[in-house]
């Protein structure tokens, strides 16, 4: 019996000697192994891998996949013009994948990822703090946003690689005035859009003065062109009728006196109202005496 128990209990020991002896490298982790307390080999092929038993071999996991450090407010920066702005970023990082990084890494943080995001922070906030301070807020909200992410992004890339860090990417977010200074930049825009405003108006109202003179223009020339040609053609009208007359008057005299006698007649006596007070041997009634009178209508002329 006791030998079965011992059999059981050396089994037992030996199960576990080997259990430490093995362990598992996940295809998302880093394996540092520690030889009394010294690195001795970094391992980074996932599978079944052997080791001494402790205390003569340690292991130490590391996560190697891709980690987000992401600013949990927006942070106030002052811009070259000493104007503070709020921006909001974040960086996409892991352990480095080189030889020498992941015992670098452990070695700068004893493999505390507080404390390498802690560093991490600290080295991004600084490369923005550069970036930011020698640009305008224009600068940095639009005009150079590109430029400026590439310029943190080659900073926290050479600092980050010192501590065992791959920079995978940098960007920012958000980037805005703060609160204080928003009223007096609306008023600006404001201000701004006004003079754009009162500039297109003037523009217009001088364009539409350049077409109100053109048309006025062209209506005075119009409208004296018209008025030429009408003068012309009564010109031309007057002077056939006084041809007329003058021919009718050359034909019988005595006739054309006649008839505008009548004319003159029918004009003055239009108005059963007027009231005229002439002499009756007056020639303007030598067509209402009488024959005897040497008044009668005369006849036409034969041709």
């Amino acid at each position: 019996m006791n030998r079965i128990a011992s059999t059981v209990v050396l089994a037992f020991i030996a199960l576990m000697l080997l259990s430490s002896t093995v362990f598992v490298v996940d295809q998302r982790k880093y394996a540092i192994v520690f030889a009394l307390g010294q690195i001795k080999e970094v391992i980074r092929e996932p599978g079944l891998h052997f080791k001494l038993p402790p205390p003569f071999q340690n292991v130490l996991l590391l996560d190697n996949r891709i980690m987000t450090i992401e600013s949990p407010d927006a942070e106030r920066f002052i811009t070259a013009e000493k104007m503070n702005i709020l921006v909001d970023s974040f960086v996409k990082w892991r352990i480095g994948r080189g030889e020498a990084q992941p015992k670098l890494y452990y070695v700068t943080f004893g493999g505390d990822e507080g404390r390498a995001r802690d560093r991490m922070s600290q080295i991004i906030k600084a490369a923005l703090n550069e970036e930011i301070t020698k640009r305008t807020v224009s600068e940095v909200i639009s005009g150079q946003r590109g430029k400026v992410m590439e310029g943190i992004r080659a900073k926290v890339v050479q600092e980050a690689a010192q501590i065992g860090v791959e920079i995978i990417d940098v960007r920012l977010k958000r980037v805005e005035y703060v609160e204080q200074i928003n009223n007096s930049v609306y008023d600006r825009m404001k201000a701004e859009r006004m003079r754009v405003a009162n500039e297109l108006r003037s523009t217009g109202s001088a364009e539409s003065e350049k077409i109100r003179a053109d048309a006025d223009r062209q209506r005075a020339v119009i409208l004296a062109e018209a008025y030429r040609d009408a003068e012309e053609i009564r010109g031309e009208g007057d002077a056939k009728a006084s041809a007329i007359y003058a021919e009718a008057f050359g034909r019988n005299p005595e006739f054309y006196k006649f008839y505008r006698s009548l004319e003159a007649y029918r004009a003055t006596f239009k108005n059963h109202g007027d009231v005229m007070v002439m002499d009756s041997s007056s020639d303007f009634f030598k067509y209402f005496k009488g024959s005897g009178a040497g008044g009668a209508a005369p006849a036409p002329a034969k041709k």
